[in-house]
C-alpha cells in the first residue's frame, strides 16, 4: 500500500509540472493558448487591418496652388522639426493628437498626380508606419474638418502644407511679391565674416562647392532649394559695387533663372532671418559666403557647423549638400 501511494503522487506531482509547463508556454501542443498570447495574437493584427487604403492626390487650394490631399480629402502637411533623410517623425503624444500621422495601408497607396518615386513611408516610434513624401512624414491637422480646408499651413511657423513633390506650398500672394521684387546685388560688411555680397532685403548671398562655375550649374534642389533658396532672376538687378561683368544667369531643373557672380550660382540662407547675418558661411564645409568679386569668403567659420542630413531623391544623396 505505502509503494501505491507514493506511485500516485510522483504521478500527480508529473501532471502538476506538465500544467506549470503549459503556462510558461502560453500554450499547450493542441491545448488552448494563455490569455496573453491570445490578447497579443488578436491585437496586432487588429491595428494593422484597422488602416484604410490610402490614397494621395494633387489637388488645387485656393491661395496655395496644388497640395497633396488624403482619401477622405484633407490637407497634408508637413514639419519642420521632422527629418527627409533619414525619414522621422518628431510628433508624438499630444502632438499626434493635433497632427494625425498619415499611417500607410496593407498595399502600395493609390496616387494621382503624384510620382510613385516620392512616396515611402517610415516606422514611428509606437510601432505603426506612416506615409512620407520625398522623406518627409506626413499628416493631416485636427481643425481642418472638411476637404479643401488648409488651417494648419504655417502654424507655429513650422507646419505647412506639402505640394506633390514633397516640398512645402507658398501661398499665391508670397509668389507674387518675390515675383515682383526686383533684384539687388550689394557689396556690404557683415560682423565676423568682412566684406559680402547681399540681395535686395539685405541678405548674404552664399555660393555652393558642390556647384559647378564653368559652365554654371546649380544642383541644389527640391528640399536643398527650401533650405537655401536660390536668388532667381528678375530683369537686370541693380548693383552696388558689383562689377557688370560678373553677373549672369543659369536656368534651374525647375526653368527658373538664377542669379550667377563670377558663375556661380547664388542663394539665401534660411536660417538668416535677418540683414547681417551669415549664419551659413561655412555650413557642411560647401557653403560660403560671397564676395562681391564672384568668389567665396575666407573667413574663419565655426568648424562644428555640421551638415543636416540630405533629403531623399535629391542632389545631395550622393555627397551630402550640408542643408
Amino acid at each position: 500500500m505505502a509503494r501505491k501511494r507514493i506511485v500516485l503522487s510522483a504521478t500527480a506531482a508529473v501532471l502538476g509540472l506538465a500544467v506549470l509547463g503549459a503556462c510558461g508556454q502560453g500554450a499547450a501542443q493542441g491545448g488552448a493558448p494563455a490569455p496573453v498570447a491570445e490578447e497579443q495574437a488578436v491585437v496586432a493584427p487588429a491595428a494593422q487591418q484597422a488602416a484604410p487604403e490610402v490614397k494621395l492626390a494633387a489637388t488645387e487650394i485656393d491661395g496655395l496652388g496644388q497640395v497633396l490631399t488624403e482619401q477622405g480629402g484633407k490637407t497634408l502637411y508637413r514639419f519642420d522639426k521632422d527629418t527627409a533623410q533619414p525619414a522621422k517623425s518628431n510628433c508624438e503624444g499630444d502632438c499626434a493628437k493635433a497632427w494625425p500621422p498619415l499611417l500607410a495601408g496593407a498595399g502600395a497607396p493609390e496616387l494621382s498626380g503624384v510620382d510613385a518615386s516620392v512616396v515611402g513611408e517610415v516606422a514611428r516610434a509606437d510601432g505603426t508606419k506612416q506615409v512620407t513624401v520625398k522623406g518627409w512624414p506626413v499628416y493631416t491637422y485636427a481643425k481642418d474638418t472638411a476637404a479643401g480646408e488648409v488651417k494648419g499651413q504655417a502654424v507655429g511657423g513650422t507646419w505647412y502644407a506639402v505640394n506633390p513633390q514633397g516640398g512645402k506650398a507658398v501661398k499665391a500672394e508670397e509668389q507674387q511679391q518675390q515675383q515682383q521684387a526686383g533684384v539687388k546685388l550689394t557689396a556690404a560688411e557683415v560682423e565676423g565674416v568682412g566684406r559680402v555680397l547681399t540681395e535686395q532685403n539685405g541678405l548674404t548671398l552664399y555660393l555652393f562647392s558642390k556647384d559647378s562655375k564653368k559652365p554654371p550649374k546649380s544642383v541644389c534642389n527640391d528640399d536643398c532649394a527650401t533650405a537655401w533658396p536660390p536668388l532667381i532672376a528678375n530683369g537686370e538687378p541693380q548693383l552696388s559695387g558689383v562689377d557688370p561683368e560678373l553677373v549672369g544667369t543659369v536656368k534651374r531643373d525647375d526653368g527658373t533663372e538664377q542669379v550667377t557672380v563670377g558663375g556661380w550660382p547664388v542663394y539665401t540662407y534660411a536660417k538668416d532671418t535677418a540683414a547681417g547675418q551669415a549664419n551659413g558661411h561655412g555650413v557642411g564645409g560647401t557653403w560660403y559666403a560671397m564676395m562681391p568679386e564672384g568668389c567665396k569668403s575666407e573667413a574663419p567659420f565655426v568648424a562644428q557647423k555640421k551638415a543636416a542630413p540630405a533629403p531623399a531623391g535629391s542632389a545631395s544623396d550622393s555627397g551630402g549638400n550640408g542643408y
